[in-house]
């Protein structure tokens, strides 16, 4: 059998690693940030209904422009939006690679701020575009003025901001986006997969829309939604830029079964929604409940929590697992990162974590 290294792959690839995190059976799965929340039974039943009908449809190819559920998606958002505006793709994952196929690739250049999620730079790989990390400030955060100083100096061709960041979980603030989009004459992507999880007065990346055609923002159904197996990313931009990604889509590349199941989920968008409250208070639990263990828990408007102090990672990650919690090593120094699950989940972590402490 040949391996990999003998191949003729490209030899920008030689060397890489696939993005994965451990795949375990355990209890408490709090590692890769899901909505461990089930599905509300009215909705799930909804759900199947409408796949049900979009079987019967199966031998024909599905809507090319999925237009129903880029209204469904615009109806969502609001903000003025209409179908035109929108775009959508197996996960957000997905889209941000089809907006690098759009607008980065060979000798272009894509900037992120990191720490940040780690697909964004294999994405890069994938598409021949070139990665740059820039830093960010103390504790994670980005100011106006440390974003646009990088984009200054680099000059890229397209800048990806996380908002809040994935792995730390950071708010971003509207003024740190128009900084960095007055500083560069490339597309700015402000990923919004966790922005449900945000206090209901911190305003999302869609009010800065009108007159910047060169602004996309992605959001995914994935989180506040449950709907990680699904597969189900989107974005909001100037009707150009959808033109854009038409170029590269591939035909027919949402199915008939998610465009009818993510259409009928948003109908019910205020009870898909209502798991998002107790996500935000679990998650404020297990800020509280770290700091009064003597961790440091970094400010996070996402589903999840980031943690220093740790003196070992791996073998605290290694304590958790064998009490049935599986948590994320991110590979920072001395921190860890944690989902925030159900109430039951939750208090799980926090128990295991009070009687493990910092050295397990």
């Amino acid at each position: 059998m040949s391996s990999l290294e003998s191949l003729p792959i490209r030899d920008d690839l030689r060397g890489k690693t696939p993005y994965g995190a451990p795949q375990k059976t355990v209890p408490v799965a709090l590692n890769v940030n899901e909505n461990t929340h089930p599905i509300p039974e009215v909705v799930a039943r909804d759900i199947v209904t409408a796949l049900a009908s979009a079987v019967l449809g199966a031998n024909r190819y599905p809507d090319r422009e999925f237009s129903a559920l880029r209204d469904s998606l615009a109806g969502y958002l609001g903000h003025g939006l209409s179908r035109d505006n929108i775009w959508a793709a197996n996960g957000s994952n997905e889209v941000l690679q089809q907006a690098l196929q759009a607008f980065g690739g060979p000798g272009r250049t894509l900037l992120g701020f990191a720490p940040t999620y780690s697909m964004y730079s294999l994405l890069a790989s994938g598409t021949g575009t070139t990665w740059l990390a820039a830093e960010r400030d103390a504790e994670y955060e980005l100011s106006p003025a440390t974003a646009a100083a990088a984009v200054a100096k680099a000059q890229p061709d397209i800048v990806f901001l996380c908002s809040p960041n994935n792995p730390t979980g950071t708010p971003l603030a509207l003024d740190t986006i128009k900084a960095v989009y007055d500083a560069t004459d490339g597309i700015v992507v402000v990923d919004e997969a966790y922005v449900e999880f945000a206090p209901h007065d911190i305003p999302s990346a869609l009010t800065l829309l009108p007159g910047r055609e060169r602004l996309l923002v992605s959001r995914t159904m994935s989180k506040a939604f449950a709907f990680a197996g699904i597969r189900v990313g989107y974005l909001a931009a100037d009707p150009a830029v959808t033109d854009a990604l038409r170029l590269v889509r591939l035909p027919y590349h949402l199915s008939a079964l998610t465009q009818a199941a993510a259409t009928a989920a948003l109908a019910h968008s205020d009870a898909m929604l209502a798991m998002v409250d107790d996500i935000r208070v679990q998650r404020d639990r297990i800020t509280a409940g770290l700091t009064q263990l003597g961790f440091h828990a970094y400010r996070s408007h996402s589903n999840f929590v980031l943690f220093g102090g740790v003196e070992n990672p791996h073998a605290l990650f290694e304590a958790l697992l064998e009490r049935g919690i599986l948590i994320r090593d991110i590979g920072l120094p001395g921190q860890l990162r944690v989902t925030a699950g159900t109430e039951a989940e939750t208090t799980a972590f926090l128990d295991a974590m009070a009687a493990i402490g910092s050295k397990p």
